[in-house]
């Protein structure tokens, strides 16, 4: 045991290598001792596997890898043919990834044939199942016995956040003390058992798809019933103190059910729970649930709170927080219809008037119809069995004629920094539309990219040192392409007044555009969705309570006097985007979307607030659907009206008539997959402006925005379907500071993390469960593998700070 330890610590030792331990030989399998779906399953005959770190203090993965057999790479290519080849077999076909954590159990055996065997739970799947890999004969047991220890160490150092260097033989050993035999990966017959048939609750196995009869199963005799060796079910903690009350505004009685961590489930709490809405004072409201032995919780309503109402499942789920971060997912289950709406009416209009800081009442009655219709569930529909997501794996190549040269100067590795030495990071991303490049700022630097035909980045070079005409250095604090992307639009938070312009051919601040004396720039642009693809020199700008025209080429100030909007009222604008046609559609803090046809005049169509601030606003091309990002969720509004003397006209064209406003849809995640991103991070959700992928050609099918360090995607075509399932996430080992699709392309997406930028595959996103949320992946793990999704490390000259 003394020599067992000393050699996990050599190979813990060098922090450089990604590797840490690997069993070279072995096979694969899924085995379903439960499961009606068949008992064993052979993943990869030949396979690898490897414990890995994340780039992430105290996160390790294990990594099993299918190995080819010489030829069979070639042989697959062929198969595939020119669009294919072994680059379209990688990700789920090639490799497993499962972050070591103790809820995996992970343990093993030494068979009385001498094989040996490790074995971990599928997290994502059915109660009972299991991964196993079964190293190779060849595999000494030390080495089995080495892979072991380095995977409890990794499991210690996850659970308690420090160094495993001071856990005790025994701190190890609870890590892997586990009953339960491991079954045999390939037996002559299926064991003759058969998995349980407690039925689930209906209302939750359907509200979440990771739900299963298993699982719920396993739950459903309540506390105290979880098998030996599995994880303790997620238990309430004691409810703070109630404030005194000013006025209620709903008390209904329901069944409280809290999300479990370790089955993926809504557990049964109480049959009988008094749910009460009240008015505390300051517009401040709170959200208290009783029971008749206990306090179960209490807290404010607030945004984060992320209220979800399911009217056909006559449910209300929200989240929880503690001081320290961490979140719960609760759900509220009512008898009726009725019940359900006065408890959904009382959170919403606390809701609103904390935000709106004025009575509910006071809002005009389909303002108020509004505001409900936008928190309610629309995405509950499940998908038929035989449905697939159309997946096109064809990736378009660039148009090398299309590329300025200029940009191709690369730097040699000796100039390339790891780390800004002024302690710099990746603030902001524009991605070229008229050529194949992605511009990141950090700082008062911009580093170029090229997008290589393959789908990959390449950087280019390096814009220094950015200064005023003047000579005075500034750091951009919102940049924006221009005129064929020649042009790079900079904003300097020093100098409210004026915008400044960059030659991208020379890398040089060339102009200062002073916009009015008394008019700011909070904002600014494009003149239409594809102006910086024309020489185009006119584009929008906002201040906060006006709308305006910019024309660089006049002289003196910049705006364009008759083509001006200003309001009298403090409106906060806040975010602006532009149609093909140039409709315009502008965003506010206070949370509202006013729909223009044309500037200086008044808005065609006024969108009621919600009350949270709108961070971003992205428009489809041909004006039909709206996205605005707020912290905690996107709002998709159809702006086509149906019906009456406007039909098929666009709210940018003429008002919405007074009974027919239009629809919105709250994008927002599910309660539980926001407990399950807190508990993971210990942050709030915090959205960055959302955009729809934009191509000449192509309509708009995926929504991607990040928070923190999850990149998230929104499949349009399971929006509009109503599908329960309609966002992909991928979880980085770093927070996400900007990202957006490639131009022409919704299946290449580019993100920017503090150190490093990463364009990665859509694909590489996954359904969003306990182990794609809880592992997080290094930029460029795709790349060992063969995937299309492109990283840069330091041998490519990427992992720079310019």
């Amino acid at each position: 045991m003394f020599m067992l330890r000393n050699l996990s610590k050599l190979v813990f030792g060098d922090s450089s290598k990604e590797s840490i331990v690997e069993i070279s030989q072995g096979q694969l399998y899924l085995v379903r001792p439960l499961s009606v779906k068949g008992y064993s399953e052979l993943i990869f005959k030949d396979a690898a596997a490897t414990i890995r770190r994340t780039g992430q203090e105290f996160q390790y993965q294990l990594v099993v890898q299918r190995a080819y057999e010489e030829g069979e790479e070639e042989l697959l290519a062929e198969e595939a043919g020119e669009d294919g080849g072994v680059e379209g077999l990688v990700g789920e076909k090639d490799e497993k990834t499962f972050l070591l954590d103790e809820s995996l159990q992970f343990r093993t055996d030494i068979r009385q044939t001498g094989e040996k065997v490790f074995a971990w739970r599928d997290l994502s799947g059915d109660y009972g199942d299991l991964w196993e890999f079964v190293c190779d004969s060849s595999v000494k047991s030390e080495t089995a016995a080495l892979f072991e220890r380095v995977a409890l160490q990794c499991q210690y150092e996850r659970k308690f956040r420090k160094s495993h260097d001071n856990a005790t033989e025994e701190d190890l050993e609870a890590l892997s003390c586990f009953e339960e035999p491991i079954p045999d990966a390939s037996p002559i017959a299926s064991p003759a058992g058969k998995s349980p048939t407690i039925s689930p609750t209906p209302d939750t196995a359907q509200l979440f798809p990771n739900t299963t009869k298993e699982n719920m199963a396993k739950k459903a005799a309540g506390k105290g019933n979880t098998p030996q060796g599995m994880e303790d079910p997620t238990a309430a903690l004691p409810s703070v103190e109630q404030p005194a009350a000013l006025g209620v505004l709903a008390k209904v009685v329901a069944e409280l059910h809290l999300f479990d961590f370790p089955s993926d489930t809504f557990v049964l709490q109480d049959n009988e729970v008094q749910a009460t809405v009240t008015e505390i004072g300051n517009w401040e409201y709170w959200l208290q649930v009783s029971g008749k032995e206990r306090e179960w919780l209490g807290q404010p309503i607030v945004a984060d709170i992320n209220p979800v109402c399911n009217y056909e499942f006559k449910s209300f789920i929200f989240n929880h927080y503690l001081d320290d971060g961490s979140a719960y997912s609760w759900l509220l289950r009512f008898k009726n219809q009725e019940t359900l709406e006065a408890f959904h009416q009382g959170v919403m209009q606390a809701l609103w008037e904390h935000n709106n800081q004025m009575k509910f009442q006071k809002a005009k009655d389909n303002d108020r119809e509004y505001v409900l219709e936008a928190f309610q569930d629309l995405t509950m529909e499940d998908a038929p069995d035989d449905e697939e997501e159309d997946e096109e794996e064809e990736y378009e190549e660039a148009d090398d004629s299309q590329r300025s040269e200029h940009y191709d100067s690369d730097e040699s590795e000796d100039d390339v920094e790891t780390q800004d030495k002024k302690g710099g990071v990746n603030s902001q991303l524009a991605v070229g539309y008229k050529h194949d490049r992605s511009f990141v700022v950090r700082g008062n630097k911009i580093g170029v990219f090229k997008h290589t035909p393959d789908n990959q980045l390449q950087f280019s070079t390096t814009i220094s040192n950015i200064k005023t005409p003047k000579g005075k250095d500034f750091s951009p604090n919102k940049v924006m392409l221009h005129a064929e992307d020649a042009n790079m639009i900079l904003q300097n938070v020093d100098n409210p007044n004026a915008l400044y312009r960059m030659d991208l051919e020379t890398g040089k601040v060339v102009d200062e555009w002073k916009i009015h004396d008394d008019i700011s720039v909070k904002t600014f642009a494009p003149e239409n969705k594809f102006a910086q693809m024309t020489g185009e020199q006119t584009f929008l700008g906002l201040s906060g309570n006006a709308l305006y025209r910019v024309d660089p080429r006049l002289s003196g100030n910049k705006l364009v006097d008759n083509q001006l909007k200003q309001y009298a009222t403090k409106n906060a604008f806040s975010a602006a985007a532009t149609t093909e046609k140039g409709h315009i559609a502008v965003a506010s803090e206070k949370g509202d979307i006013r729909l223009f046809d044309r500037l200086g005049i008044n808005a065609k169509t006024l969108i009621p607030a919600l009350g949270d601030p709108i961070i971003g606003m992205d428009v489809s091309a041909d004006g039909r659907w709206v996205l605005a990002t707020t912290r905690t969720y996107l709002l998709l509004i159809d702006a086509l009206q149906k019906g009456g003397k406007n039909d098929g006209k666009l709210g940018f064209e003429k008002a919405f008539s007074k009974d027919d406003k239009p629809q919105p849809r709250r994008l927002a995640l599910a309660p539980a997959h926001v407990a399950q991103f807190q508990h993971e991070t210990k942050a709030p959700i915090s959205f960055t402006p959302a955009r729809f992928n934009i191509g000449l050609d192509d309509k708009e099918t995926t929504v991607i925005t990040a928070t923190g360090p999850f990149i998230i995607t929104w499949s349009l075509k399971k929006v509009l379907a109503n599908r329960k399932d309609p966002y992909s996430i991928k979880r980085y080992s770093e927070e996400v500071k900007a990202d957006n699709f490639k131009f022409g392309s919704d299946k290449s997406l580019i993100v920017a993390l503090p150190n490093e930028v990463d364009m990665v595959a859509k694909r590489a996103l996954q359904r969003p469960t306990r182990e794609s949320i809880a592992t997080p992946s290094r930029v460029g793990a795709g790349r060992r593998s063969g995937a299309r999704g492109s990283y840069l490390d330091r041998n490519d000259i990427v992992n720079s700070p310019y």
